[in-house]
């Protein structure tokens, strides 16, 4: 069987997404290890399968996944490692499949978070957490700050592995794409 490009994602980029979003579930955390292997294991196939174009490709997509969480992380919003997974997912996927990739797991996320909060009786903890984020954003100098961060909550919140959410929708988006050629 002649293997392209879109098989070896497949059988490299699917396994290792899972494994850091067990990981992320398990320890609330994904390893710097695994996020840089798969980065560049990603820049490596697009470079033998593309050439020059296929590493320039994989850099924007890992710079596009990296400049999507970026902002959230420095305002205490989320963990590195979860930032690094999207970079890392990127070099695989391109900047426009990353882009899509990145908005698939958001939306799957902000469901899983709204039934977190109703199912675990918190919907009030979740507004005033949500007043208090809403304060930390009016000015620029607690925007930053560790100032209403996620690990600031302690018990009136739960917090969301989002590397769980973020392989998700990378396997919708990725899937999607290699069954049914879409997302071009």
């Amino acid at each position: 069987m002649d293997f392209g490009y879109w098989e070896i994602t497949l059988a490299v980029l699917i396994p290792g997404i899972l494994y850091a979003s067990w990981i992320d579930y398990a320890q609330r955390r994904v390893p710097n290890w695994l996020n840089a292997t798969l980065a560049a294991a990603g820049l490596i196939a697009q470079s033998a399968f593309f050439g020059w174009t296929g590493l320039g490709w994989g850099c924007l997509g890992l710079l596009v996944g990296f400049a999507v969480l970026i902002i959230p992380w420095l305002m205490h919003g989320m963990g590195a490692g979860d930032v690094k997974l999207m970079a890392a997912i990127g070099a695989w996927l391109g900047p426009w499949l990353t882009l899509v990739s990145f908005a698939a797991g958001a939306i799957i996320g902000g469901v899983v978070a709204v039934i977190m909060i109703y199912t675990s009786g918190r919907a009030v903890h979740a507004y005033t957490n949500m007043q208090t984020i809403a304060t930390k954003m009016r000015h620029l100098n607690t925007a930053f700050g560790e100032f209403g961060g996620a690990k600031t909550f302690g018990d009136t919140s739960q917090l969301l592995p989002y590397g769980v959410p973020l392989t998700a929708g990378t396997l919708c988006v990725l899937l999607a794409y290699y069954f049914e050629g879409w997302l071009l």
